[in-house]
């Protein structure tokens, strides 16, 4: 077979694998951070640009028009304006606006210990994946201590209202609400990013938060894995 047609071939089963786990990703309701990183513009309209040639044009002009198809799918499953990638297992997060890396760094995520409360209730710390997105955003929170909290520390449960059950200055400048309780937050434990020792929360530096909290808007997406 004429060696241009392989090459094209050869291009075309590269993209097919890439849009291939992009959708399987999608289906799973997250995204991987290293297809992000390629830029999937600069990838289907530049590293996939094949040489034309005038042997058997029309096998040629079918394989550019699936390189073509695949490219408009991997533009649809790309996410318009900010969002961030959080990888649970190495514990980084990526932040994204209109595709390009805009920051990355160490987070903390949950650190999958279970705390038994007795036979029939226990609390399990992790972090939930898949594809969420922002609820709400709050400036200097104030942390609603839940049940467990107590419960960790050995201490009785107050009343739902109970002032012990609220505390300032422990989440950061800011704060995401994912919903269910879970967030994006700062912390007075910095030292330990990159390591998973949260109750299911997202922990940030505080130049890190900073910077989420100002691109993330109500909407964003926040893929977890």
């Amino acid at each position: 077979m004429n060696r241009k047609i392989v090459l094209l071939k050869a291009g075309l089963t590269g993209l097919m694998i890439i849009a291939g786990l992009m959708l399987f990703v999608a289906a799973n309701a997250f995204l991987i951070p290293e297809i992000q990183d390629v830029r999937f513009k600069s990838l289907v309209n530049d590293e996939t640009k094949l040489p034309e040639t005038s042997d058997k044009p029309e096998e040629i002009t079918q394989l550019q028009n699936q390189v073509d198809r695949l490219g408009q799918k991997l533009d649809r499953l790309t996410p318009g304006g900010a969002f961030i990638i959080i990888n649970t297992t190495e514990n980084t997060y990526r932040l994204f606006k209109n595709n390009q890396l805009v920051r990355k760094g160490l987070c903390s995520t949950g650190s999958l210990i279970q705390l038994e409360v007795d036979s029939t209730k226990s609390y399990t710390f992790e972090t939930p994946r898949g594809a969420l997105s922002v609820k709400g955003k709050i400036t200097k929170p104030i942390w609603r201590k839940p049940d467990w909290a107590f419960i960790e520390e050995g201490l009785p449960v107050p009343s739902h209202n109970h002032d012990s059950r609220f505390e300032r200055g422990v989440l950061g400048d800011y704060a995401l609400s994912l919903g269910d309780g879970y967030l994006i937050h700062g912390t007075l434990y910095q030292r330990l990013l990159g390591m998973p020792v949260t109750h299911g929360c997202i922990r940030l530096a505080d130049e890190d938060l900073e910077v989420v909290y100002k691109n993330l808007q109500i909407g964003s997406k926040v893929f977890i894995y």
